[in-house]
């Protein structure tokens, strides 16, 4: 992954995988804004305390830098597992992924930690990225998007973006139950240490679960948000912090 000329004047990165050419994709880095402050600077969250109007002209620069179809599809995140399908008639605006099967169409999470995954069918036909924290991931999110795409597994690519990393991602044991509970070997993705806590690999996680789904063309980076500020924002790391966005969308 590396960051691109194609995203003039905004500071942001472009996945590398080997997405169909119709396929479009980015995630924002905190440089390029104009918010201040804990928020400095390409804040994208308007519900983290920030001023309105830096915020409106951020996602100016993000639809500018990126050149984007159109205007994203923001949703209120609740770390959940609805899915917003762009076609369908009725849209509730609370979900934690969102698919996209036209032109025009732009799908975006927000996030400052927790784990973006973006998903593209191998014809290029259908796009949709999730928003898999702990909560999200462990209840289903993955699952939920890709049955909601309605694309055999093997028909589609994943990408892995930048989140917070298993050497600072310190969780309790209701986490680990949690997921052993679905699975008992996402013991592996956990890690006790000297405080009687676990470091959790997100990451890990998250690929076991794609990979049980039948999906093998898993991509993505290991860049971890907590221990890059200068370039990601991160909620475990400044608690009063901005929000990254991860988008996709079909050109």
């Amino acid at each position: 992954m590396k960051s691109t000329e194609t995203f003039t004047g905004l500071s942001a990165l472009e996945p590398q995988w080997p997405a169909p050419r119709a396929v479009r994709a980015g995630f924002t880095l905190r440089g390029g804004g104009v918010s201040g402050g804990p928020y400095a600077s390409l804040n994208l969250g308007t519900r983290v305390g920030d001023d309105a109007a830096a915020v409106v002209e951020n996602r100016r620069r993000l639809r500018a830098g990126l050149r984007l179809p159109g205007e994203p599809e923001w949703v209120e995140q609740v770390h959940g597992i609805g899915v917003l399908d762009l076609d369908a008639p009725e849209r509730a605006n609370v979900a934690d992924a969102v698919i996209a099967r036209r032109r025009g169409q732009v799908c975006v999470v927000q996030v400052a930690d927790c784990l973006p995954v973006l998903f593209a069918s191998l014809r290029g036909d259908a796009v949709a990225v999730a928003h898999a924290g702990w909560r999200g991931l462990a209840a289903g999110v993955l699952e939920a998007t890709v049955a909601r795409l309605g694309i055999d597994p093997p028909k589609l690519l994943a990408w892995l973006g930048p989140a917070i990393g298993p050497h600072h991602f310190e969780v309790g044991d209701e986490v680990r139950a949690a997921f052993l509970a679905h699975d008992p070997r996402a013991a592996s993705a956990f890690v006790a240490n000297d405080r009687g806590r676990w470091l959790c690999d997100l990451r890990a996680l998250a690929r076991q679960r794609l990979r049980d789904m039948g999906m093998r063309a898993v991509y993505g980076v290991d860049w971890c948000t907590y221990s890059d500020p200068e370039r990601f924002f991160s909620y475990r790391r400044d608690g009063r912090c901005g929000r990254m966005a991860a988008l996709i969308w079909l050109d």
